[in-house]
């Protein structure tokens, strides 16, 4: 059985970027379960080197030190970060949220907050991971820079309860089990669980966005491995890492 995971947390007015100050101190030697929270980050960051807009008290910003046993588990930690925000907004702030692979917890077909993982490596092995969680709470649309006001929401817009400690212990919660399972060998559970709550049901026309251009296809489901998998008219494709970019 693993051990239970014991958190530290560190607490920033202002930063850049949680995950940028959470790979610093796990670069220093610190443990697995470091947590940095900052009430507002400058440079706030996305997947794919996308801005994530963080004004001061409005949100959840948030990066967890984990040093994993294998890298076997790394394409899993964004399904199951994404799963424990989703699980975590579910409980304390009323919010049935859904998911949108790898790595967005949405609510009513909008971006309700975002996971980034990085990793730092030793050869081909992990030397530790950085999972950063933004979550939008007490956001209202004029928060919202023009070009994501449409695409955006929060927890106060959607009517939901805005508890920024209770989210977060109870975010940390999660995931300290769903990284359990995925450590211990058990990855079949949070990819159920995941698919469970996804935007996308199988048989659903998605188009996905590779960075070498738009497939459309249907969705079949997720791997073992989290990868997504896509039905085209030359058969059944996977993707490690693309993006939804529309859905029927």
């Amino acid at each position: 059985m693993k051990q239970a995971m014991e958190f530290r947390l560190i607490r920033l007015k202002a930063c850049g970027s949680t995950n940028d100050e959470a790979r610093a101190l796990a670069r220093a030697g610190a443990a697995e379960g470091t947590v940095v929270v900052a009430e507002e980050q400058t440079s706030g960051r996305g997947t794919k080197g996308r801005s994530w807009h963080s004004p001061a008290g409005l949100g959840l910003y948030a990066s967890l030190v984990l040093r994993p046993p294998s890298s076997a588990v790394l394409p899993l930690l964004p399904l199951a970060a994404g799963l424990a925000a989703r699980e975590a907004v579910d409980q304390e702030a009323g919010l049935a949220a859904g998911l949108r692979w790898p790595n967005d917890i949405v609510f009513g077909g909008k971006k309700l907050g975002g996971i980034l993982c990085e990793t730092e490596f030793s050869g081909t092995e992990a030397v530790f991971a950085v999972v950063g969680l933004g979550l939008n709470l007490a956001h209202r649309p004029a928060d919202f820079p023009d070009k994501i006001r449409d695409l955006a929401v929060s927890v106060a817009m959607a009517g939901g309860r805005v508890r920024p400690e209770a989210l977060l212990e109870a975010y940390l919660a999660e995931i300290e089990a769903w990284v359990g399972d995925l450590t211990e060998g058990r990855p079949a559970r949070l990819i159920r669980a995941f698919e469970i709550h996804h935007v996308l049901e199988p048989g659903d026309r998605a188009a996905v966005d590779t960075g070498r251009g738009v497939r459309e296809g249907r969705y079949l489901g997720l791997a073992d491995d989290g990868r997504i998998r896509l039905a085209f008219e030359e058969g059944e494709v996977r993707f490690a890492s693309a993006d939804i970019v529309r859905l029927e």
